[in-house]
């Protein structure tokens, strides 16, 4: 099998003082404020933050389904105003079409491009294979795995060969053991075919275990208060998890989410546990 590629100087991304406002009349709110932030060609971001701080308002923005009310989206220099398969975009629960086989659903984006049947299905099959689902191909949707499904999933928005790959906490409906090879399967095809990605999550793990980079996110309106770069080698595997260089960095980040939600944070023990914890009170 030939080895799919996407441009490795494709997929810059930058946004300039973006603020997206959501809503009507009394009940508009800013979900994201003032964002500022580039990402190189190839780069991994993960962005990391609280349920509802605007993470994925804000990959809707980069994706074009919505428009910022302030600031500037540009990926390659171009201006983000609509949708584009040059910016895919993979959801946390996948969108494949019941009706048509797993193969069909992968070279769909290509029929719609007027790609002829033979090729498609060509470049549908090579792409099943990248994420390991070629035996797979005349199967339905429904007859796979939630796992599988995803990985159909992220198939379908690769076959575009996409500048930008788009994230939306793609495996937050996956059990703890097909999570784990998700990510490592994610990381491998991301070797591979190296597009930019942005991936949305709020499992400091998960980004820790993926990213080049984290931008971590304040609860609502969503600003970014820190961009950390990571320096874990690659390939990453499982041990990454707990050695203590991992340890202390999601300390860190906890520690940030905490602090941006207003908690006191607890006085830590020498073995890391809080000292002093509330008593259990449990509602008769």
């Amino acid at each position: 099998m030939s080895r799919p590629e996407t441009s490795r100087t494709a997929g810059r991304v930058d946004v300039e003082r973006v603020s997206i406002r959501l809503g009507e009349g009394a009940q508009a709110f800013d979900a994201v404020q003032a964002l500022d932030f580039s990402i190189a060609p190839g780069e991994f971001v993960c962005i990391l933050g609280p349920s509802g701080c605007g993470k994925s308002t804000l990959l809707g923005a980069l994706a074009g389904h919505l428009r910022p009310s302030g600031g500037a989206l540009r990926v390659d220099g171009q201006p983000v105003d609509g949708p584009s398969p040059a910016r895919g975009m993979v959801f946390q629960h996948h969108t494949l079409l019941p009706w048509r086989s797993v193969l069909d659903n992968v070279a769909f984006g290509l029929k719609m491009q007027g790609v002829d049947k033979a090729e498609r299905h060509r470049r549908a099959h090579e792409f099943l294979a990248l994420v390991g689902l070629q035996e797979f191909a005349g199967r339905w949707p429904n007859q796979l795995s939630g796992g599988m499904q995803q990985r159909a999933e992220i198939a379908r928005v690769l076959i575009n060969r996409p500048r930008l790959l788009l994230m939306d906490e793609p495996f937050g409906a996956l059990d703890a053991q097909t999570r784990a090879r998700m990510q490592e399967l994610l990381l491998d095809i991301w070797t591979r075919v190296r597009t930019t990605v942005v991936f949305v999550t709020h499992d400091i793990d998960e980004a820790l275990f993926l990213a080049d980079r984290i931008l971590v996110m304040s609860p609502r309106p969503g600003r970014f208060i820190e961009d950390l770069r990571l320096d874990f080698p690659r390939p990453r595997r499982a041990g990454l998890l707990t050695s203590p260089g991992f340890t202390h960095l999601k300390r860190h980040c906890l520690d940030l989410l905490r602090h941006e939600e207003g908690r006191e944070l607890p006085r830590l023990t020498p073995l890391g546990l809080p000292d002093d914890p509330p008593p259990l009170r449990i509602a008769l």
